[in-house]
């Protein structure tokens, strides 16, 4: 059964309790609960170039996988015994540009994971204050005219495309098992996630479906009504979304956002996994990518991927029940179906 838990109607006494209860939350112990409740948290954190989280992450290409850009932990020997779940990483617009949401990518991998986006690097400023922002899909595809929803969905050739998704976690794997990488026996093979924003969301959802895949985050994106070919792979209808298994969230802007209905209607067919629905008001197709740290935005990412990958149940707080946190959060409105159905890792 789905769970509508919007709070913007709610009574002012209930409110309160609701932010009361928030604010318990936030006592938990999570960090990156209390990093994503606003600008004057954000302020707090650390060089939006290192991450805010416990390791300082690096931004950094690989010769054996030049076509990718790898985001970690600087010290891989400050782990120990801990080994670093996998997340790849779809652009938006699909942009052959590893480096396009840096601050968002280098702050998740400072909370404990390898982050392999695709593209070079391919700029030195890119995604700080005051600099371009990340590449998004324009909101009219090129070739559509009028607003006739039928119209087929006539994208520019993708620069990117999903199958560098599985090479990415195929260099992965093969790296934590090269006794001379120094990724060896640091990484856990089993916890993958594949996440992308607006094209490269679309990249991630037809990657979703490898078994190998443990959860998936889709950002700003979602499928259109008609079949689309515009991830650079397969022509994806929305029956797609019958092959996938595991847990998704799916996480954009309010109205504006020019993919919010695809991502309404994706999570509506999703019937039977557990998978989340939430937009932050105020927010469009841009994201909060380019704020420090990957904004609020990234605090979020990095709550599902605790959750998901590292069984982290205070992080499973930000999505589950009636009283999440950003359910009580007055910015955010979400949704959610058979997330208790995820089992402790």
């Amino acid at each position: 059964m789905a769970q509508d838990m919007r709070i913007s109607g709610a009574p002012q006494a209930l409110r309160a309790a609701l932010m009361t209860t928030a604010i318990l939350l936030l006592q938990i112990g999570a960090p990156f609960l209390l990093r994503a409740q606003g600008p004057g948290a954000r302020a707090m954190t650390a060089r939006p170039t290192v991450g805010s989280g416990p390791y300082k992450a690096v931004m950094e290409m690989d010769p054996s996988l030049p076509d990718h850009t790898i985001y970690r932990p600087d010290d891989l020997s400050a782990l120990n015994q801990v080994r670093l779940p996998i997340v790849v990483w779809g652009n938006g617009a699909c942009a052959n540009a590893g480096d396009s949401f840096s601050s968002f990518l280098t702050d998740i991998s400072s909370y404990g994971f390898l982050v392999v986006a695709l593209g070079s690097i391919v700029h030195d400023t890119i995604g700080a204050p005051g600099q371009p922002g990340p590449p998004t899909i324009p909101a009219r595809p090129t070739g559509v005219t009028g607003n006739d929803p039928s119209a087929p969905r006539r994208l520019p050739p993708p620069a990117t495309h999903p199958v560098q998704l599985i090479d990415a976690i195929k260099w992965a794997v093969a790296e934590n098992q090269r006794s001379e990488s120094k990724y060896y026996k640091r990484l856990d093979e089993t916890k993958v996630a594949v996440m992308g924003q607006s094209c490269g969301g679309v990249q991630a959802i037809e990657v979703a479906a490898d078994p190998r895949v443990k959860t998936a985050v889709i950002w700003n994106s979602g499928l259109f009504p008609k079949p689309t070919d515009m991830g650079g792979g397969k022509t994806l209808s929305k029956d797609y979304l019958d092959k996938i298994h595991i847990p998704m969230a799916y996480i954009s802007g309010d109205a504006q956002d020019v993919a919010f209905p695809n991502a309404n209607d994706d999570f509506d067919r999703l019937t039977s996994i557990p998978v989340f629905r939430g937009y932050e008001r105020g927010v469009t197709h841009g994201g909060t990518y380019r704020e420090p740290n990957g904004g609020e935005f990234s605090g979020v990412a990095v709550a599902w991927l605790s959750w998901q990958l590292k069984g982290d149940q205070n992080a499973a707080l930000m999505f589950r029940g009636p009283n999440c946190g950003l359910c009580v959060d007055p910015k955010w409105v979400v949704r959610a179906k058979h997330l208790d159905d995820v089992k402790a890792k």
